[in-house]
């Protein structure tokens, strides 16, 4: 994904409906979560199996790309709103995760790293 310019594309469509008066973080994060929700809606109830099947269909897969792209959308009106510089804060992430994460510690497990 080219970062600046989709962020340029959200903004402007932000802005040409004047919605950035309705973005102030607490509305922008239960807004994420109300979407983080509605994709997970789609796999409610569903065995993995019946979600490989179901990620066959093509309806069912734009309803959940749709969805992704709800919740990406709200993640980066609340990167811009907040300040963050988000490649700067992955990158910082990841290694604050290799250290919690040793290779040789976690290949393979689904353990959080207190139980490593």
């Amino acid at each position: 994904m080219n970062w600046a310019a989709r962020m340029k594309d959200v903004l402007s469509f932000r802005d040409e409906r004047e919605w950035e008066q309705f973005h102030h973080p607490k509305e922008l994060v239960s807004g994420l979560s109300i979407e983080v929700g509605e994709l997970a809606e789609h796999f409610l109830w569903k065995t993995r199996e019946e979600t490989d099947e179901a990620l066959k269909d093509s309806s069912f897969r734009r309803r959940v790309s749709n969805e992704l792209a709800d919740v990406q959308v709200f993640v980066m009106y609340l990167v811009e709103r907040l300040g963050v510089d988000i490649d700067e804060a992955i990158l910082i992430k990841l290694r604050e995760n290799a250290e919690k994460y040793p290779v040789e510690k976690s290949r393979g497990r689904a353990d959080k790293y207190t139980d490593l």
